[in-house]
């Protein structure tokens, strides 16, 4: 038996397994398959999947940009994220609502543990952030800022 092609099989497998790994994007936490938001904003729903998708790959990048830029406890994150109790995309919308009502990232992350039956944008609303509000735009811009430090393509506004 020629013992050649055997060698030349294995030797094309191990170059080839770098590329599988790449191209597994496989998140260590995935948003339930029926998540959505429901912020009241289509825009704002999809670029928070997005966002799912992005701290399921770099979960350090996403947990360091809640921590530095929207003052979120790191503990808590990581307890929340570690135990699956929550996604990312509602971590991230509870700081980014925190930040621009004035409120602890702390404090909106309870709101929603404590449920609302209008959702995340009725939670919004009790924080004073209507949809088209200046709060709002500000909540979006800010989202584009954190897509810019990530070196992310910001999706498109659909």
């Amino acid at each position: 038996m020629n013992l050649r092609y055997p060698l030349l099989l294995a030797c094309l497998l191990w170059l080839l397994l770098p590329l599988a790994a790449l191209a597994q994007d496989v998140p260590t936490q995935d948003a339930p398959a029926t998540w959505t938001p429901a912020t009241g904003d289509a825009v704002v729903d999809a670029r928070l999947g997005d966002i799912n998708r992005y701290a399921g790959r770099y979960p350090d990048a996403f947990v360091d940009e809640l921590v530095r830029y929207f003052d979120a406890p790191r503990p808590l994150l990581e307890d929340l994220l570690g135990r699956q109790e929550r996604v990312p995309g509602d971590l991230y919308y509870a700081c980014a609502l925190a930040r621009v009502s004035g409120r602890p990232c702390r404090g909106v992350i309870e709101a929603w543990s404590a449920g609302h039956p209008d959702g995340w944008q009725g939670i919004a609303s009790d924080f004073g952030v209507e949809p088209g509000s200046a709060r709002a735009r500000r909540l979006r811009e800010g989202m584009a800022d954190s897509y810019r430090r990530w070196g992310r393509p910001l999706p498109t506004d659909g």
